[in-house]
């Protein structure tokens, strides 16, 4: 079995940027630690993203270390720029990830006189029952492949269809049909305007589309790290994005309100076989902006609507899984942080990419400061 320093799980954002620091202080790639990852090819999670969201609708990409990321039109997918730049990336620093490889399990391995590290050591199962070893892991999986859709009574009777942002396509495989758009995120918000003069569509949030007037620019992000890492720090679950982050008064937006497609109608409490019941303005908070208060139009509790579609943009969890052997979470559901990427349950493992760095601002400071760590722990 090949044993390594580190072993580092995922290859987007967060682990190249950990690859990267880790052999600029003298780690050879494939020799003394090795990047795994799931996808057959390079872009991370970003490679499953839909034609239409582009370098605009996603913000641009942030820069990789050692390597500025391109300069590209914003019309171009985000999803091709993103994949031929971590492509570009991997080979000009040859980082040499193991590719098609889902890591299964991590598992602690005793330590003591005689063992490989007398600290222990971890084991690392990929789903081909491929094992490696190694002294520490750096988990950069970020959240893609955990979509999260809310338990509502009846939603295994729904007859139409239903999918989460992580199926979408495009949008004329809705052509002509009714759309229940659910969430208040800025997925949804760009989803609903896609759909306009293609589908018909509807949409449902649990509380009042969040305007903000605040800048969305670096200090903003970091503000909405704060929040995130405050939360974390003490054991609680990540925050859901659309609760720290808000909805940018763009004049499309608001121009969108007008029309009557960025409307929201409130949540539904249930569900059957032709579509949702509504539960009532209840269900709503407090609602403060001029434009929150013309996107918050919430049918009267009991209106039932036919829909032949729930598109569900409710957000994603960790991918944290495969980490379950190494019993990393605390009574809250979470895991107390040391640091934003040192659990305290374990003084080996690294999370790159959870709680405030699960962000394109916090990323590759996540893998900055877990290399920094990796060092640190092997006593190099």
């Amino acid at each position: 079995m090949e044993h390594y320093l580190s072993i580092i799980i995922g290859a987007g954002q967060a682990g190249l940027a950990t690859a990267h620091q880790l052999t600029s202080r003298g780690l050879i790639p494939a020799q003394d630690f090795l990047l795994i990852d799931a996808n057959p090819a390079p872009g991370g999670t970003w490679r499953h993203r839909w034609d239409s969201l582009t370098l605009g609708k996603a913000h641009n990409i942030a820069s990789l270390p050692g390597m500025p990321a391109p300069l590209a039109d914003a019309s171009s997918p985000a999803s091709h720029v993103v994949a031929a730049y971590y492509g570009a990336y991997e080979d000009k620093f040859q980082l040499r990830p193991y590719r098609s490889a889902r890591v299964r399990s991590v598992r602690a391995l005793p330590g003591g006189p005689g063992a490989r590290n007398e600290r222990g050591a971890f084991l690392v199962t990929l789903e081909s029952g491929e094992q490696f070893s190694a002294d520490t892991i750096v988990n950069a999986t970020g959240t893609w492949d955990r979509p999260y859709i809310p338990y509502i009574p009846g939603i295994g009777s729904f007859g139409g269809r239903q999918l989460h942002t992580k199926d979408y396509s495009a949008a004329e495989d809705f052509a002509g049909q009714h759309v229940l758009v659910v969430g208040g995120g800025l997925s949804a918000v760009q989803f609903l305007l896609e759909f306009e003069g293609i589908a018909q569509t509807t949409w449902a949030t649990r509380r009042a589309p969040d305007f903000t007037n605040t800048e969305f620019d670096k200090q903003w992000g970091l503000d909405v790290e704060k929040k995130v890492r405050e939360r974390v720090f003490s054991g609680n679950p990540p925050a859901s994005v659309v609760s720290t982050t808000g909805i940018p008064p763009w004049q499309e937006y608001l121009d969108a309100v007008e029309r009557g497609v960025l409307v929201s109608r409130g949540m539904f409490d249930a569900i059957d076989a032709t579509g949702v019941r509504f539960g009532g303005s209840a269900n709503g908070g407090a609602v403060g902006a001029s434009e929150s208060m013309a996107a918050w139009q919430p049918y009267p509790a009991g209106t039932h609507l036919a829909v032949d579609v729930i598109f569900w943009n409710t957000g994603f969890r960790p991918v944290l899984d495969h980490l379950a052997p190494l019993r990393l979470r605390s009574r809250k559901g979470g895991i107390v942080m040391r640091n934003e990427v040192s659990p305290v349950a374990n003084p080996r493992v690294f999370l790159a990419g959870y709680g405030s760095t699960a962000s394109t601002v916090g990323a590759t400071r996540a893998g900055r400061l877990a290399a920094r760590e990796v060092i640190k722990v092997l006593g190099l």
